[in-house]
């Protein structure tokens, strides 16, 4: 009996068959043969529906992955960072991820190349902007679902929030953010980009003290990247 029919039906729950063949057909190899072969394809199958699932769940605003970078044009902590990022190890050790610089300098890509590579990995990955964010968690406390929301939120694996620094927040929406935050501190992974340094977070969140309590969750034992340099889109 091959032992690959047998962790086939285990990982596609199918004891039936497995006994069936045991009990029946044991020395019956063409059936084995065949049986493999077709398990394997239905294995297969599922395992790509589970990708494309979880790629649309996830909610990238486009396809970017890693072979698509221009490394030459990273800075290079990005280029350094990327076999890190590739084999997800901080996502495997709860560790955040920040990537901070200017503009046009890679860091989207980044994030979305190592989202898409943890839906392939079978991780759970949300990708939003910062003010997307934000909004949704503004409308789930208008309708009464905000601890839903944040419930819902701790058990997504990856959390990949963009643009951060881009627009503003009042201090509710700034409280709402660290609500999520603290939620997810040291028991799942978050990547944040932003194009502001940490000493000029406060101008997002307006309150000193909100701010410091922010970064000293997502900062501590965090993957941070110095992402400045010249833009991809001025080249």
């Amino acid at each position: 009996m091959e032992p690959n029919l047998a962790d086939l039906c285990k990982q596609l729950r199918l004891s039936g068959v497995y006994n069936y063949v045991l009990d029946y057909q044991p020395d019956n190899e063409d059936m084995l043969q065949f049986l493999t072969s077709a398990l394997q394809s239905e294995l297969d199958k599922r395992h790509l529906n589970r990708q494309m699932r979880a790629l649309r769940q996830a909610g990238f605003p486009t396809k970017k992955r890693f072979e698509d970078l221009l490394m030459d044009d990273l800075p290079q902590d990005g280029r350094e960072a990327i076999p890190e990022l590739k084999a997800l190890a901080f996502l495997k050790e709860r560790r955040n991820v920040i990537l901070i610089g200017n503009s046009g300098t890679g860091k989207t890509h980044m994030a979305i190349a190592v989202g898409i590579k943890a839906c392939e990995e079978n991780y759970r990955v949300v990708f939003r902007s910062a003010a997307a964010l934000v909004n949704e968690m503004i409308e789930a406390r208008k309708d009464n679902r905000l601890s839903i929301y944040i419930k819902q939120f701790k058990k997504v694996d990856l959390l990949i929030i963009d643009e951060l620094g881009y627009v503003t927040f009042d201090l509710a929406a700034a409280e709402l953010l660290f609500q999520l935050l603290a939620a997810r501190y040291e028991t799942m992974s978050t990547i944040i980009t932003s194009n502001l340094g940490f000493s000029d977070w406060v101008k997002v969140f307006h309150d000193r003290t909100l701010t410091a309590a922010i970064l000293d969750r997502i900062t501590h034992h965090a993957l941070i990247l110095n992402m400045n340099g010249e833009s991809f889109r001025r080249k």
